[in-house]
Protein backbone atom coordinates (compact mmCIF):
# COMPACT_ATOMS: atom_id res chain seq x y z
CA UNK A 1 0.00 0.00 0.00
CA UNK A 2 1.52 3.38 -0.96
CA UNK A 3 0.33 6.27 1.37
CA UNK A 4 0.60 9.94 0.01
CA UNK A 5 -0.61 12.58 2.15
CA UNK A 6 -3.14 14.97 1.58
CA UNK A 7 -1.93 18.71 0.87
CA UNK A 8 -2.86 21.47 2.86
CA UNK A 9 -2.97 24.27 0.07
CA UNK A 10 -2.08 23.53 -3.57
CA UNK A 11 -4.37 21.88 -6.26
CA UNK A 12 -5.36 18.25 -7.53
CA UNK A 13 -6.19 17.80 -11.07
CA UNK A 14 -8.16 14.44 -10.67
CA UNK A 15 -9.67 12.15 -13.04
CA UNK A 16 -7.24 12.16 -15.71
CA UNK A 17 -7.67 9.19 -18.33
CA UNK A 18 -4.98 6.90 -16.50
CA UNK A 19 -1.53 6.84 -18.89
CA UNK A 20 -2.18 10.22 -19.37
CA UNK A 21 -1.18 12.10 -16.28
CA UNK A 22 2.47 11.67 -17.27
CA UNK A 23 1.76 14.31 -20.48
CA UNK A 24 -0.05 16.52 -18.12
CA UNK A 25 2.90 16.16 -15.37
CA UNK A 26 5.57 16.93 -17.82
CA UNK A 27 3.35 20.00 -19.77
CA UNK A 28 2.92 21.45 -16.51
CA UNK A 29 6.58 21.84 -15.91
CA UNK A 30 6.46 20.03 -12.89
CA UNK A 31 9.03 17.68 -13.06
CA UNK A 32 11.35 20.81 -12.66
CA UNK A 33 9.72 22.36 -9.70
CA UNK A 34 10.86 22.51 -6.31
CA UNK A 35 8.31 21.84 -3.92
CA UNK A 36 5.73 18.37 -3.39
CA UNK A 37 4.09 17.38 -6.26
CA UNK A 38 2.79 13.51 -6.76
CA UNK A 39 1.80 11.50 -9.84
CA UNK A 40 -0.53 8.95 -9.17
CA UNK A 41 -1.13 6.55 -12.08
CA UNK A 42 -3.75 3.65 -12.17
CA UNK A 43 -5.88 4.36 -8.81
CA UNK A 44 -8.63 2.59 -8.79
CA UNK A 45 -11.98 4.34 -9.74
CA UNK A 46 -15.46 3.25 -9.24
CA UNK A 47 -16.73 6.52 -12.22
CA UNK A 48 -13.37 5.48 -14.34
CA UNK A 49 -12.15 2.39 -13.55
CA UNK A 50 -8.81 3.52 -13.18
CA UNK A 51 -7.61 7.11 -12.99
CA UNK A 52 -4.27 9.13 -12.96
CA UNK A 53 -3.91 11.86 -10.21
CA UNK A 54 -1.65 14.79 -10.03
CA UNK A 55 -0.88 16.75 -6.39
CA UNK A 56 0.55 20.01 -6.21
CA UNK A 57 1.68 21.32 -2.79
CA UNK A 58 1.55 24.75 -4.25
CA UNK A 59 -0.48 27.63 -5.65
CA UNK A 60 0.43 27.99 -9.55
CA UNK A 61 -1.69 29.55 -12.63
CA UNK A 62 -2.82 26.78 -14.71
CA UNK A 63 -3.64 27.50 -18.00
CA UNK A 64 -7.02 25.89 -17.85
CA UNK A 65 -7.53 26.02 -21.85
CA UNK A 66 -4.31 23.71 -22.33
CA UNK A 67 -5.74 21.28 -19.86
CA UNK A 68 -9.24 21.30 -21.26
CA UNK A 69 -7.46 21.02 -24.46
CA UNK A 70 -5.23 17.34 -23.03
CA UNK A 71 -8.42 16.21 -21.62
CA UNK A 72 -12.21 17.85 -21.16
CA UNK A 73 -13.06 15.27 -18.37
CA UNK A 74 -10.51 16.77 -15.69
CA UNK A 75 -11.61 18.18 -12.40
CA UNK A 76 -9.04 20.57 -10.87
CA UNK A 77 -9.68 20.91 -6.98
CA UNK A 78 -8.41 24.10 -5.08
CA UNK A 79 -7.05 23.07 -1.57
CA UNK A 80 -7.07 25.57 1.44
CA UNK A 81 -6.17 24.17 4.77
CA UNK A 82 -6.62 20.68 3.47
CA UNK A 83 -9.76 21.07 2.26
CA UNK A 84 -11.32 21.09 -1.21
CA UNK A 85 -12.83 25.07 -1.43
CA UNK A 86 -13.21 25.10 -5.87
CA UNK A 87 -13.89 22.04 -7.51
CA UNK A 88 -13.82 22.78 -11.54
CA UNK A 89 -14.71 20.68 -13.86
CA UNK A 90 -12.78 21.15 -17.60
CA UNK A 91 -14.29 20.99 -21.04
CA UNK A 92 -12.95 21.41 -24.36
CA UNK A 93 -12.75 25.33 -24.99
CA UNK A 94 -14.85 27.12 -27.51
CA UNK A 95 -12.12 28.88 -28.82
CA UNK A 96 -7.92 28.28 -28.46
CA UNK A 97 -5.62 30.92 -29.09
CA UNK A 98 -1.56 30.10 -29.75
CA UNK A 99 -1.65 26.70 -29.09
CA UNK A 100 -2.37 25.15 -32.49
CA UNK A 101 -0.87 25.45 -35.90
CA UNK A 102 -2.95 25.58 -39.22
CA UNK A 103 -2.05 22.82 -41.51
CA UNK A 104 -2.86 24.22 -44.83
CA UNK A 105 0.65 25.53 -46.54
CA UNK A 106 -1.17 28.10 -48.28
CA UNK A 107 -2.75 29.64 -45.08
CA UNK A 108 -1.39 33.06 -44.35
CA UNK A 109 -1.05 31.86 -41.18
CA UNK A 110 1.85 29.37 -42.42
CA UNK A 111 2.99 31.65 -44.84
CA UNK A 112 3.91 34.33 -42.74
CA UNK A 113 4.77 32.58 -39.57
CA UNK A 114 1.68 33.56 -37.62
CA UNK A 115 1.83 31.71 -33.95
CA UNK A 116 -1.24 33.49 -32.40
CA UNK A 117 -4.15 32.20 -34.39
CA UNK A 118 -7.32 31.58 -33.13
CA UNK A 119 -9.16 28.29 -33.32
CA UNK A 120 -12.75 27.90 -33.12
CA UNK A 121 -14.44 24.19 -31.75
CA UNK A 122 -16.72 22.64 -34.87
CA UNK A 123 -16.92 19.51 -33.15
CA UNK A 124 -16.10 18.45 -29.86
CA UNK A 125 -16.45 14.75 -30.33
CA UNK A 126 -13.81 14.73 -32.40
CA UNK A 127 -11.64 17.40 -31.28
CA UNK A 128 -12.20 19.39 -34.22
CA UNK A 129 -11.08 23.01 -34.50
CA UNK A 130 -11.00 25.49 -37.42
CA UNK A 131 -8.36 27.66 -38.67
CA UNK A 132 -9.54 31.31 -38.16
CA UNK A 133 -7.90 32.63 -41.19
CA UNK A 134 -8.62 29.73 -43.96
CA UNK A 135 -10.94 27.80 -41.91
CA UNK A 136 -9.14 24.38 -42.45
CA UNK A 137 -10.31 22.09 -39.99
CA UNK A 138 -7.39 21.10 -37.36
CA UNK A 139 -7.68 18.44 -34.49
CA UNK A 140 -6.44 19.05 -31.59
Amino acid sequence: MIKIDSIKKGIVIDHIKPGCGHTIFKDLGLHKVGYTVALIKNIPSIKMGKKDLIKIENEIDLDMTMLGLLDPNLTVNIVENGKITEKIKLKLPEKIKGILKCKNPRCVSTIENITDIEFTLIDPENKIYTCEYCDTPVKA
